[in-house]
């Protein structure tokens, strides 16, 4: 029996990538990829505009690639999120999680506050404290550094430090660090008391630097300084996830080439765990207040294509609760996670759309012939090598592990 129940159906023609000008039927094309054969960036540009009965010949591809690098076990992550501070130096088009020091809402957390969350989270079987917030705000933020002053630190970055490794301590929880932009030695302090980072590539378009775009005003979203930290990460071991945004006013093709540089730098390193497709929602108090959001087939088309360019080994996932009413088609686009879900905090980037219930999720996943399985910040295959695990991680991290759990 074929694969695709349309083998030599299909007459698109495709450049194969191999030179002179030699092509293949999209059918073909696709089932050299699964028989281990690189997708070309010019084959992935054609794709990720495809529209017509090739979907269903890219979504099956894509489907049965994720399946033969993860069977049929789809993860997630059960975290708390630590919103630290909600103060930062960027002003991204689309974001409602920074504030400006004199909104009512503008806060940054106590060690009580954090200890409280993280509590929480505790009782309740979460394993991860995602740690998110504000990139560098006292660098513009007077604001910032008084309450830093307060609490008696002289950085955003003293004081997470300090913060990941009370929750660490206190709790056992395993921290994963979204900070924003980090430098090499601020990343190498924080690997004794974390379990991954991570930061979204989000897009390596320069275009959307410009005025009126997503990133501008944005000094930590120039494509160079995120790649550079992505490198970096990868330099000292760190298990890394990252990703990309979109609806934010990047084209198709740049959505491909973030997916081949994020692909370059894990086939030179191979610490990237985890590469997130997110998909922009619009906010009442945006910028991007009236741009439209990428569709559901959109988010499909780019999970497809993100699949094949990134392999069947990689994890991919995207948020189910950015699209509530139809996240379980992206289990046949490629997916095999879901990120992290909270059953104690709300997504603090995302305010309007709550988590699923785990039940709710484990039943979606089940509906598509899947079986939901617990991981923890760091994926098992990376914490089975022990270049990626700080001594003073292995008993944390071993310990979270014996109590993940299966859905069934």
């Amino acid at each position: 029996m074929t694969l695709f129940a349309g083998r030599g159906r299909n007459n698109s023609r495709w450049p194969s990538g191999r030179g002179n000008g030699h092509v293949l039927p999209l059918d073909d094309l696709l089932a050299a990829r699964l028989a281990g054969e690189p997708l070309t960036r010019e084959v992935a540009y054609h794709l990720i505009e495809l529209e017509g009965d090739g979907l269903l010949e890219l979504f099956r591809a894509a489907a049965a690639l994720r399946t033969q690098g993860h069977g049929t076990t789809i993860t997630f992550s059960r975290k708390v999120f630590i919103p630290l501070t909600n103060l930062c130096r960027d002003k991204c088009a689309y974001c409602t999680f920074a504030r400006p020091p004199s909104d009512p809402r503008a806060h940054t957390m106590t060690p009580d506050e954090v200890l409280a969350v993280a509590r929480r989270g505790q009782e309740c079987g979460c394993k991860e404290a995602l740690f998110s917030l504000g990139d560098k705000p006292e660098l513009v933020h007077a604001r910032a550094r008084e309450d830093l002053a307060r609490l008696g630190y002289a950085t955003t970055f003293d004081y997470l430090l300090a913060m990941s490794r009370l929750v660490l301590e206190e709790t056992g929880l395993l921290p994963h660090i979204n900070a924003g932009i980090l430098s090499a030695d601020q990343m190498a302090a924080l690997r004794p008391v974390s379990a991954s980072m991570g930061l979204m590539l989000e897009s390596v378009s320069e275009r959307l630097l410009r005025p009126g775009e997503a990133h501008y005003g944005c000094p930590d979203k120039a494509p160079a300084v995120r790649l550079r930290m992505v490198r970096e990460a990868g330099e000292l071991c760190i298990p890394f996830t990252t990703g990309i945004l979109i609806g934010i006013g990047e084209t198709p093709a740049e959505r491909v080439d973030a997916l081949f540089a994020i692909a370059e730098l894990q086939a030179e390193y191979g610490h990237i765990q985890e590469v997130i497709i997110q998909n922009f929602r619009a906010k009442p108090d945006i910028r991007f207040r009236h741009r439209p959001e990428p569709s559901a087939l959109d988010m499909m088309r780019t999970i497809a294509v993100a699949r094949l360019i990134l392999g069947g080994e990689m994890n991919i996932q995207a948020p189910p609760n950015l699209t509530p009413d139809a996240y379980g088609m992206y289990l046949l686009a490629g997916i095999n996670d879901w990120g992290g879900v909270s059953p104690v905090t709300r997504d603090h980037i995302n305010p309007e759309a709550p988590w699923p219930h785990l039940q709710e999720l484990a039943n979606i996943t089940r509906t598509f012939g899947f079986q939901l399985k617990e991981r923890l910040a760091i994926y098992p295959e990376f914490a089975a090598r022990p270049e990626f695990v700080d001594p003073s991680m292995r008993r944390p991290i071993a310990d979270m592990m014996r109590r993940c759990e299966d859905f069934t």
